[in-house]
């Protein structure tokens, strides 16, 4: 089959670029190197759209939450990345987490099956001269197409360490000490595993990751973690309560032993729709695999954990996209190429796919011969697309999940339980009224 378009990369951002493309009537090549005898460091399967860190996209509440939205949105705008996200959810609260194998199947399966989209095994090593093309190779771009990717841009790439946490068995998780508890019990179900420790059980943990022996990394020594999947140990470094304001926070969270919080707690999210993966939640590190083995089994029910997946670390790649790109994600050296995803410097699961969506569209509208204004700055996806785009300053550009500091303030006085809501009302009516258009 002859294509409109060829997307390289089939991640989030490419497969939903590539659906929404199909979707509007316009023939896909979907180039992908995984299945053709390539493999990433990170990846473990040749399924498009693969989660390699979390299995969750965060929170679901669309009324309080910029994540929130911006699935709401996406939902609006007809994506197959959360059509397949509610389809293999897991319970995870007021969050939206995904059974992964059977996430990754299902965008498979539906890429595979439309008549518009053609899947390619191959590894692409330089940027196509000609056509219309979406580079979504995310933050782990092969070397031969990354040094392209540097040799159009005239600019290096900048970079930065991922993490990712570990997953452990259900049936070696002790549940005479842990409890099921969603925090400040929301949910309709108590839906994660909590291990509380006391403060000396803490303070020994903690002394265990400060000294806990660590992969060295000495040919990126000077790439920074971005904040959002900062390692725990590196967490720890930064000051022995660190971790209790973050990831291992107790608050919201009662013992029934107790009936009040604990010190610190560790909690554990579910990982496939069998129940039988649960994933360390925060717990992203650089330990050796001995050492994580070792200081993860000290904690109060993991005593004699198993583990699916040992924590690990991956040298991520992105571009300065606020100097590079234009406002519809097109290279501005070379206007035939769009590019989408984690490589534009957006972070998250949600964002990357966001990404791939719009730039989906925009190209759709390009070959039908009109133009197609971005979405308003005033909605999550809008907010999102212009800091990639224009609104960060590109010396300091660093990943960014979505947030409402991304978004035009509100205007006059408003109380702050009500800056959310303001937020998000106004996003909804921006959304209608663009799609309108």
């Amino acid at each position: 089959m002859t294509h409109d378009v060829h997307i390289i990369g089939g991640g989030l951002a490419g497969s939903e670029a590539a659906w929404q493309l199909a979707e509007a009537g316009f023939r896909v090549k979907l180039s992908e190197m995984r299945g053709s005898g390539a493999m990433t460091p990170a990846h473990q399967t040749d399924g498009l759209a693969e989660l390699v860190c979390s299995n969750s996209f965060r929170s679901d509440d669309a009324e309080a939450n910029a994540v929130g939205l911006l699935h709401a949105e996406m939902r609006d705008l007809g994506s197959l990345i959360l059509r397949e996200g509610d389809k293999h959810r897991v319970p995870a609260g007021s969050a939206l987490a995904v059974d992964r194998d059977d996430f990754s199947a299902g965008v498979t399966t539906a890429l595979m099956a439309h008549p518009n989209v053609t899947i390619v095994r191959e590894r692409v090593d330089a940027l196509p001269a000609h056509g219309p093309t979406i580079i979504a190779t995310g933050p782990l771009t092969a070397p031969g197409l990354a040094d392209s990717i540097g040799d159009a841009t005239g600019k290096d790439a900048l970079a930065f360490f991922d993490a990712l946490a570990p997953i452990v068995h259900h049936d070696s998780i002790d549940m005479s000490v842990a409890w099921m508890q969603s925090r400040w019990d929301k949910g309709e179900t108590a839906d994660y595993i909590n291990c509380a420790m006391n403060k000396e059980q803490y303070l020994a943990f903690h002394q265990g990751l400060i000294d806990g022996e660590k992969t060295e990394f000495k040919q990126w020594e000077d790439v920074p973690y971005f904040e959002g999947c900062m390692p725990i140990e590196v967490m720890a470094a930064r000051g022995v309560d660190t971790l209790r304001y973050g990831p291992m926070k107790p608050v919201g969270l009662d013992d029934p032993r107790t009936g009040r919080w604990p010190y610190a707690v560790v909690q554990l999210r579910q990982d496939n729709a069998s129940g039988t993966l649960w994933n360390i939640v925060g717990f992203q590190t650089k330990l050796k695999h001995a050492e994580q083995v070792r200081l993860f089994r000290t904690i109060p029910a993991l005593e004699n954990a198993e583990f699916a997946r040992l924590g690990g670390l991956h040298h991520n790649t992105f571009i300065r996209s606020p100097e590079l790109l234009d406002p519809t994600l097109r290279l501005k050296s070379r206007p035939h190429i769009r590019f989408a995803g984690q490589i534009t410097g957006c972070e998250g699961y949600i964002e990357s796919a966001a990404i791939g969506l719009i730039a989906g569209r925009f190209a759709a509208a390009e070959l039908a011969g009109r133009a197609l204004t971005p979405p308003p700055v005033e909605t999550a996806l809008g907010a999102l697309l212009h800091h990639i785009t224009g609104a960060a300053v590109a010396d300091t550009y660093q990943p960014m999940n979505v947030n409402f500091g991304l978004f035009p303030p509100i205007e006059g006085r408003t109380k702050k339980a009500d800056r959310k809501r303001m937020y998000t009302g106004r996003a909804r009516t921006a959304l209608a009224a663009w799609m309108a258009a």
